[in-house]
């Protein structure tokens, strides 16, 4: 995982911002509103190019030195001002230290006549963790991709089209890094043909090294003190690199309407970015109501199983995390879900040393070591051990959170509606009941768990169902005492209407639903684990396996516990194309990868749903939009569905 440190702030007489690490102002200290709107907008003709995008257009600015957001800020007031309603404004900024809440804030209230806008990217400005975080706002027509890190390393990983550049670094002179010819290449890559830049900088070295990367550069006056400044345009050919298997399917060239099929989390979460976007989208569910497989516990947690070791998996769960997290702030607090934190006890040895290391891989922000007497201080129960407490995180109602991410004009939830079939006409997928025709659409996204395996076209996605079973607990005085979520083995949330939620139980062979009495004593054992004091209170001893209410679902998992998220590719036709990966693995055959046109999946999130699904919607929809990817692109690839085929003929199998 990159580092991450906030950055350092001194405050000058007037109450403007300046950067301790790097000894130098974070804007000009004369008018940094207007050194924005001639620097970057003007520079980069954004709002003659405002104007001309046309409806379901989006504009891409990318961004180097996020810093205090006035350029994000300035950008989106202009765009307000200039573009139709349906035109989008995607923008890509990386900073290395963001800064604080509070510090954010106070910088942002020195430009009153931007409260509009700061105000809402105050509201979302939370849950920023190293790497990729997505941001959206109105609804959508407006998103910030934040890449927390290293500029170079973080561009290095981004898969985007950038139409116009801010290169806003601090001075060259006291952070060279940032103007280095490393990071110009990547500007290069993801250059879109003509994409535009402005840079308040004036230095050779700086123009030199643009020109060598393959931007015109001209020197044009400046603002105020500044003589000049540069400003350019990207005259060499764009180049993508990525490996035809990965590449991306061409847009959709029809209508946008799209079936997506099933209404768990990750189908709500599809259509909800898909909407955001223009779409029209017919959300097929079989049963009488969203959430009402895995996504329909009274209360699921905010789980962040991670590694110390920056994988793919882990990489993605935080991203995902801040992603979800932003989410939860549409719902009601209390009712719908709350932020009480999350603490993972160290159970047994080998759990307390994965957890310090896991310590010294993250900031304190998003984890924390609690000692035992800490630990049973915030969650207000006896425990057995301290452990790590993650303090943004919490418990949600999933159905809540569901029905909250399809309450949009755009999607038409149509129940009772059990697609068994996919057959492709002309330009459309007919999604079929036996001889009855469900939903027809250009585009189709499979997101009904591991039922996507009925389909043709999906049938050999390596995804397997395990069951779980969670158990309800009546609360009481005592009970309620309980302030955090607390897992071990299992889980137990503090009290949601009256009744605590326990569990989960693991059975990877049973393909009953029933409530089963021995995995709710099964239950009452976890949570005597987690807490002999907690099950004292509750009179766990009293109670009867066979008396209690539950729920029992199935968690639909990969082989290597990553999602299935993106196109889909044809199985025998793709084996052909790549058939010499079989002898060679390192070869990449100049072969166009043979897509199922407009043929979509997000699925396999296992126990982790509530952390992946919601962004997976995004990956889906920037599949499909040609939107930067909200993921790292190696990120995105562990996701891909083509990772089983490949992996089959590389082995031979």
């Amino acid at each position: 995982m990159p580092d991450m440190h906030n950055a350092q702030l001194d405050w000058d007489e007037r109450g403007q911002p300046l950067s301790r690490d790097f000894d130098d102002i974070y804007f000009s200290q004369d008018d940094g509103v207007e050194e924005t709107r001639y620097v970057f907008l003007a520079n980069n003709d954004l709002a003659e190019r405002f104007a001309a995008l046309g409806d379901g257009q989006c504009l891409c600015i990318g961004e180097t030195g996020f810093g205090t957001g006035l350029n994000f800020l300035c950008a989106w007031q202009l765009f307000e001002r200039k573009v139709p309603a349906g035109a989008r404004l995607h923008f890509v900024s990386v900073e290395k230290y963001p800064l604080r809440f509070d510090d954010l804030q106070r910088a942002l209230a020195l430009w009153p006549e931007l409260a509009p806008f700061s105000a809402p990217l105050l509201a979302q400005y939370r849950a920023i963790h190293p790497g990729f975080q997505r941001l959206t706002f109105t609804g959508g027509r407006v998103t910030l991709t934040l890449l927390i890190g290293d500029a170079t390393e973080q561009l290095q990983q981004l898969d985007a089209r950038i139409d116009a550049w801010f290169l806003d670094g601090f001075n060259p002179a006291k952070n060279p890094q940032m103007w280095t010819p490393e990071l110009f290449a990547e500007l290069t890559r993801l250059s879109a043909a003509g994409a535009t830049l402005g840079t308040f900088t004036s230095a050779g070295v700086v123009r030199r090294a643009l020109i060598d990367a393959g931007f015109a550069m001209r020197r044009v006056p400046g603002l105020g003190k500044k003589w000049e400044v540069l400003k350019g345009q990207f005259v060499a050919s764009p180049h993508d690199g990525a490996k035809p298997w990965f590449a991306r399917p061409a847009r959709p060239a029809a209508e946008k309407h799209a079936v997506v099929i099933g209404a768990g989390l990750a189908g709500c979460a599809t259509a909800a970015s898909l909407a955001a976007r223009g779409w029209r989208v017919s959300l097929l569910e079989r049963h009488a109501a969203v959430a009402s497989e895995a996504s329909g516990n009274p209360q699921g947690v905010l789980y962040l199983k991670l590694s110390a070791h920056g994988t793919a998996l882990s990489r993605l769960i935080v991203a995902g995390f801040g992603h979800t997290r932003r989410l939860l702030e549409r719902l009601q607090r209390g009712a719908d879900w709350d932020a009480c934190g999350v603490l993972q006890l160290a159970f047994d040895a080998k759990e307390a040393e994965r957890q310090a290391k896991l310590t010294a891989a993250f900031p304190a922000d998003l984890v924390q070591p609690l000692t035992r007497e800490q630990a049973e201080s915030l969650a207000g129960i006896g425990l057995p051990a301290g452990g790590l407490f993650y303090p943004e995180a919490g418990w949600v109602h999933p159905p809540a959170l569901c029905r909250t991410l399809i309450a949009h004009p755009a999607i038409d939830l149509l129940t009772h509606r059990e697609a068994l079939e996919l057959q492709r006409h002309d330009d459309h997928w007919q999604v079929l009941a036996g001889e009855r025709t469900l939903a027809s659409a250009p585009v189709v996204v499979l997101a009904a768990a591991a039922e996507i395996r009925r389909f043709a076209q999906s049938a050999e996605l390596p995804l397997k169902r395990i069951r779980g079973q969670i158990s309800r607990l009546p609360a009481n005085p005592a009970s309620s005492a309980l302030r955090t979520v607390v897992c071990a083995e299992g889980y137990v949330a503090p009290p949601r209407g009256g009744e605590h939620t326990l569990g989960a139980s693991f059975d990877f062979h049973s393909d009953d639903l029933t409530p089963s009495v021995a995995e709710h004593a099964g239950n009452l054992q976890l949570l005597e684990e987690i807490s002999a004091d907690l099950a004292e209170r509750l009179q766990a001893h009293t109670l009867d396996p066979a008396t209690l209410d539950g729920r029992a679902a199935f968690r639909c998992t990969s082989p290597d516990y990553l999602p299935i998220v993106g196109p889909l590719a044809d199985a025998e036709a793709f084996a052909e194309a790549y058939a010499v990966l079989a002898k060679d693995a390192r070869q990449v055959p100049d072969v166009p990868c043979p897509w199922l046109p407009g043929l979509y999946v997000n699925s396999g999130h296992g126990s982790r749903g509530l952390i992946t699904a919601p962004l997976s919607g995004e990956l889906i929809a920037a599949w499909l939009e040609d939107e930067p990817l909200p993921v790292p692109r190696d990120v995105a690839e562990a996701c891909h569905p083509n990772r089983f085929a490949l992996r089959r003929l590389i082995r031979g199998s």
